[in-house]
């Protein structure tokens, strides 16, 4: 599975590559916007660091606007992922770009009949938003389930984002049920490294090597 970090801070996603494990990067506008800092430099700089994809979302609501924003993102880097709302709109975006050979990330999925529209529009990601629909009182990791389910029946090769991951329990989840990726907070990224025992198993080595004589 891949790791996605989901988020727009430089230091968090120099963190993150320094680690070796980051595959790529999410961002939306609210994450944009907590940066306090100029758009395009911002997701200039993004790009340069990260060896994978990066999800740009557009802000236009005609298809039109929403496809010329996607060319001029497009044109910043050859690993600019095109982040799109799911609505009719969307799904022309979406055919549109995938006709020009942009990839395109399907967001704000909530339901297996979006991610399979999406799929078919030629999505090369869909990100159905788990923390979201458990706020509600859903399964998040279901739908994932089904969405698997889904595109394994049909051999669909658009990419499973899990998405809005709130901690480490969604994320083994979402490695056991086959998602392709997910793409997480950088403060859940810490957390998977964690464990009582390992804390426990330093310590006590480390005072064990303390009566070693040396």
């Amino acid at each position: 599975m891949k790791i996605f970090l989901d988020t727009a801070n430089l230091d968090q996603i120099k963190q993150a590559v320094d680690y070796g494990i980051l595959d790529g990067v999410t961002t939306n506008p609210s994450l944009i916007s907590k940066e306090n800092q100029e758009f395009m430099p911002l997701i200039k700089e993004i790009l340069a660091i990260v060896p994978g994809p990066v999800s740009v979302e557009v802000t236009a609501t005609d298809a039109e606007e929403m496809i010329e924003q996607a060319k001029k993102y497009a044109e910043l880097s050859h690993n600019v992922v095109i982040k799109v709302p799911i609505n009719l709109e969307g799904l022309r975006v979406v055919k549109t770009l995938t006709d020009l050979e942009i990839k395109t990330n399907v967001t704000l999925i909530f339901s297996s009949p979006q991610a399979l529209l999406a799929a078919k529009a030629g999505a090369t990601y869909v990100s159905p938003f788990v923390g979201r629909i458990d706020d509600i009182s859903g399964s998040g990791m279901g739908l994932v389930e089904e969405i698997v389910q889904v595109f394994y029946n049909y051999a669909i090769e658009t990419e499973i984002i899990v998405a809005s991951i709130r901690h480490p329990v969604h994320f083994v989840q979402a490695a056991m049920m086959g998602a392709d990726v997910a793409t997480v907070p950088f403060s859940t990224l810490e957390k998977l490294l964690k464990h009582p025992l390992t804390d426990i198993g330093m310590e006590r080595f480390l005072k064990d090597w303390e009566k070693v004589k040396k």
